[in-house]
């Protein structure tokens, strides 16, 4: 997989030709401060997060994937929101076209330390209005939103 480009409510977004589930975590300091990661395929920043693998649950796809991309344990402390928009769809340059399919889970650190993987540029906790200037794609200040809200329940979407 190389490149991708996000569409949103974009009319001229290819359609899609594949799901796959995906899981995201929403990780918060003692400062209220969120985990994200500069993507290096879309220089967005963005929750840690990938598909699941075979075998494993979507919680643990959260917390491997938060490892690999930032270097962080996690653990799942609740859930954020179910995410299956279809007008969000990601197209990769080898031609596979997905509509977004993720569930958000909150979760907090339990071990290890930043680093970059080999996905990010660059991996740190950043204030929610420090967020606002920094490119974020849209689905992802949805979810961020979500998290400002402090809703009751997880938003099913």
């Amino acid at each position: 997989m190389g490149a991708r480009r996000d569409y949103y409510r974009d009319p001229d977004a290819p359609r899609p030709n594949s799901l796959r589930p995906g899981a995201s975590a929403l990780v918060t300091d003692e400062d209220g401060r969120v985990l994200m990661q500069r993507r290096g395929d879309s220089g967005n920043w963005s929750l840690p997060g990938g598909i699941m693998e075979t075998g494993e649950t979507l919680g643990d796809c959260a917390v491997r994937e938060t490892h690999e991309e930032t270097g962080l344990d996690i653990a799942i402390t609740g859930l954020l929101g179910i995410y299956t928009d279809p007008e969000h769809v990601i197209a990769y340059t080898d031609g596979e076209v997905r509509q977004e399919f993720a569930v958000v889970y909150y979760g907090r650190v339990i071990g290890g330390e930043i680093s970059v993987s080999h996905e990010s540029t660059e991996v740190r906790f950043i204030a929610p209005v420090d967020l606002e200037e920094l490119p974020v794609h849209e689905t992802v200040r949805l979810r961020l939103r979500h998290h400002a809200e402090k809703r009751r329940r997880p938003y099913l979407g």
